[in-house]
């Protein structure tokens, strides 16, 4: 089911969400031209299209590319103008996500949600180490508060576990994910399709389903949880340094990251 929320073909516009495949596939296929002057937005039945030299923006499935509003809509039309001679998908990370909610998850939205629960059933934010303290006190700082959140604002009260053996969650907790998710998406599909391809790509990268739910309610933004989802990480960081290749795919991560994040606020505008 995942495979649906990778790029669905070698299109003009994306690339393999992966750093590491999207650069090997760059390298072996040459970068489009740029092939329009103008950058614009249209009204249009459903919401608001992308024009490029007055010429709908379409997904590699050839259906139009229509965003529920304007600050949505801003978003993928930055991107394309901002492409210099050739148009490099690795720069557009909305562009690739919006074309997945169209083309992939919003025929396969109940899977995708589904998915995004099998997530919370283990999420990161359950899993502590017992040591060293500076490290359980970061967690804890870091974390707790989600957890507290989720337990308060969604009556989904998650167990905690202590090094990486699995702890079965509450079927309570899970189904008040669930009522929460049916809430926030709402009924008009292509809002909801939106909505499930960013948290579901905030959730895979981050491994935390509660993450990406905290940030879609507004109640921690974008780097908050880029910063919580990376506190083992950054632990290790400091302690035995970084290379300049896993360097590169934090950051690739980092700016998808913050572009799905940039979906989920556009939609609140």
């Amino acid at each position: 089911m995942r495979d649906i929320l990778n790029d669905l073909e070698s299109g003009e516009f994306l690339s393999d969400p992966d750093p590491t495949r999207r650069a090997q596939n760059q390298m072996r296929t040459p970068l489009p031209k740029r092939f329009y002057k103008d950058v614009t937005l249209a009204d249009v039945d459903g919401g608001v299209s992308i024009m490029l030299d007055g010429k709908a923006v379409r997904t590699p499935g050839r259906v139009p590319v229509v965003l529920p509003n304007r600050a949505a809509a801003k978003l993928i039309a930055d991107e394309f103008a901002a492409q210099a001679d050739e148009i490099n998908p690795a720069t557009m990370p909305v562009t690739r996500l919006v074309n997945t909610a169209i083309d992939g998850v919003a025929n396969e939205a109940d899977a995708v949600l589904e998915d995004i629960l099998r997530f919370a059933s283990s999420d990161m934010l359950c899993y502590r180490a017992d040591s060293p303290e500076k490290l359980v006190d970061r967690q804890n700082e870091a974390w707790d508060p989600v957890l507290d959140w989720a337990a308060n604002a969604l009556q989904a009260r998650f167990a905690l576990a202590e090094g990486v053996m699995h702890i079965k969650q509450s079927p309570l907790a899970i189904q008040a994910l669930r009522t929460h998710l049916a809430h926030r998406l709402g009924d008009e599909p292509s809002v909801r399709a939106l909505r499930l391809a960013a948290l579901h790509l905030m959730t895979s990268i981050s491994g935390s389903a509660l993450l990406a739910l905290a940030v879609e309610s507004g109640t921690l933004d974008a780097e908050q949880a880029w910063l919580a989802a990376h506190v083992d990480e950054d632990w290790q960081i400091e302690h035995w340094g970084q290379d300049a290749e896993a360097l590169a795919r934090r950051n690739a991560r980092h700016r998808d990251f913050a572009a799905a994040a940039s979906v989920l606020q556009s939609l609140r505008a």
